[in-house]
């Protein structure tokens, strides 16, 4: 493997770059007008441009990022994630070429790219899933059956995909009735898919994630657990690993269920099987994602692997470097994802970077960033700007590093949430690791910095 095309842009393609070329693996870059001056189309070896900003302009033209693939005659596509990580389509069109796509089969990204058939597979499984609907259901009135029969409060989630785009909680039937077209209709334009499902709403409820890895000789292991709890409109803020909440015992059972989700799918390279927990520690199986996730960085910094290398090295038929016998995990690893938003209102708040100063030597602190000094953030993509992920050799030590390096950073010209990770690391409950999804909404101290 040669030559990568990332078919992606921002911070998670420098990322890409960065292990490639420690492997002596040759780039290639493609961009949109918005982009032509970012880092990452600089990092690489080759950059092209793929279009207009909008991502239907760009990076979500498969077929014309296959073209420049075949043009640079690339090895492999590596997808990053969001935009065509999760498209079985486009990585079935990516074999049909010849070319080595860095992910799970499109089979699997397919079974659980549809969030029914993802279930019901986990339910064959053995894995304990959230109580639900069977199957799609297609109108309100099969909505507020169901709704009525598990009682409220309920998540109405789109089958084709997750985040704050293809969920919402609902707490009457009223509710219900206003947000079932709506949520309907968006998960059609989103994820060309408008089919719907109910699950019963967990209440003070923790959202754990664990790493699991495949190879193409049967073997799997998982690399333990991120608690991603810390949320605002179900997207993730803060990470951290290990969880602070679980016991020894269910994370053992935790990842052990990951585990097997992976082995009975026969799943290959990176995935990640994410749970919601209860109160009690019960757990229950909530969707797989096929792909990296953005907080990946954090399960590096406490097994001292780089997955993003495991990825390539799988991709190109090896077997997995470590078995799960010799994968340890030391520390605790916590990372924050910097937006540019309104750190109250949780508003984008696009704009030109003055200043970008986000050391990078610091002990104890690695930085993750598509941005730099002069960048413009545009209105036309998540504003995630960049990721700080701190490490000490325990919680306190971590939470410590992260104070100490947010007093000596800055960044003007835009806003950026900051300062309500400023918040969150001197708050009580914070500090004790007793939060649950619900925990930024129950703020009531946002902005006080």
């Amino acid at each position: 493997m040669k030559k990568v095309l990332i078919a992606n842009r921002g911070e998670i393609a420098s990322r890409i770059i960065k292990t490639c070329h420690e492997m002596g693996i040759e780039t290639v870059a493609v961009y949109s007008d918005a982009d032509q001056e970012l880092p990452f189309v600089r990092n690489a070896t080759v950059a092209h441009r793929i279009g207009e900003p909008p991502v239907m302009k760009s990076y979500l033209q498969a077929d014309k990022i296959i073209k420049i693939a075949e043009l640079e005659q690339v090895d492999a596509i590596h997808p990053g994630y969001g935009f065509l990580s999760e498209n079985a389509t486009f990585a079935k069109e990516v074999a049909k070429s010849g070319i080595v796509y860095i992910g799970p089969t499109p089979s699997i990204i397919s079974l659980m790219g549809d969030k029914v058939k993802a279930r019901q597979t986990m339910i064959d499984a053995g894995v304990p899933v959230v109580p639900g609907s069977e199957s799609a259901i297609q109108t309100v009135d099969e909505a507020l059956a169901l709704a009525q029969n598990y009682g409220y409060p309920v998540m109405l989630k789109a089958s084709g995909g997750g985040g704050g785009i293809g969920m919402v909680c609902c707490q009457s039937e009223e509710e219900l009735q206003n947000a079932f077209q709506t949520t309907k209709t968006r998960a059609k334009s989103y994820f060309g898919n408008d089919e719907m499902f109910i699950e019963k709403f967990i209440p003070n409820a923790r959202h754990i994630e664990v790493q699991i890895f495949g190879d193409q000789h049967g073997n799997i292991v998982h690399l333990f657990e991120r608690d991603c709890s810390i949320q605002r409109r179900n997207q993730k803020v803060i990470e951290e690993t290990p969880s602070p909440f679980l016991s020894e015992e269910t994370r053992e059972k935790i990842c052990d269920a990951a585990k097997k989700a992976a082995e009975y799918v026969d799943y290959t390279n990176a995935g990640t099987i994410e749970f919601i927990v209860d109160a009690e520690e019960n757990f229950y199986f909530l969707e797989m994602n096929t792909r990296l996730q953005v907080e990946h960085a954090i399960t590096e910094m406490i097994t001292n692997v780089d997955l993003v290398k495991w990825q390539i090295l799988v991709a190109r038929g090896e077997k997995l470097p470590l078995t799960q016998n010799e994968i340890m995990a030391t520390g605790h690893s916590i990372e924050f994802r910097v937006y540019a938003e309104d750190p109250v209102k949780f508003f984008p708040s696009p704009g030109k970077i003055k200043d970008f100063v986000l050391p990078q030597n610091n002990q104890g602190v690695r930085v993750d960033k598509g941005y730099e000094s002069g960048s413009t953030v545009t209105p036309f993509y998540d504003p995630m700007i960049a990721k700080i992920i701190v490490k000490g050799s325990n919680r306190p030590e971590a939470i410590q590093i992260a104070k100490d390096y947010f007093n000596n950073i800055a960044i003007t010209g835009i806003k950026t949430n900051i300062p309500l990770f400023q918040e969150i690391i001197n708050e009580e409950s914070y500090l004790k690791g007793e939060y649950t999804t619900n925990y930024i909404s129950l703020m009531k101290n946002i902005g006080r910095h």
